[in-house]
């Protein structure tokens, strides 16, 4: 019998992948230019999911918690974006990329769930 995983918080989750993303970047350092470049772009994105995730836990309203969250989502649909880039041109083997291009495609629908669901509640609650 498989014992189901218990699910991860978003915390966890955007942080352990902040931490694949640094070192995703330190393997692109120093390889190229282009690769240099690309990886500090994604070193930006992909650790500023879990930071405003983090700022969200301390959000002064709702309007703020959304706000935040929705700086993550776009944030995760950039850093998505690129590694994709980093897939297409094959700067690294697309098959060594799926893992973190799977978990950049899963925060993007957490994090919009997130957004979507509490604007939906915040509008109830305003009604």
């Amino acid at each position: 019998m498989k014992i189901p995983k218990k699910p991860r918080d978003i915390e966890t989750r955007t942080f352990e992948f902040g931490v694949r993303i640094i070192k995703l970047c330190q393997f692109l350092q120093g390889k190229s230019w282009v690769n240099s470049t690309l990886g500090r772009q994604i070193l930006r994105c992909g650790t500023s999911i879990g930071s405003n995730v983090e700022e969200a836990q301390a959000a002064e309203s709702r309007a703020d918690f959304i706000s935040k969250n929705n700086i993550s989502l776009k944030e995760a649909r950039e850093t998505h974006y690129r590694l994709r880039l980093l897939a297409a041109a094959e700067v690294v083997s697309p098959a060594r990329l799926q893992p973190i291009l799977d978990e950049a495609l899963e925060l993007k629908r957490i994090l919009g769930a997130i957004v979507v669901s509490t604007k939906r509640n915040l509008k109830f609650q305003s009604d």
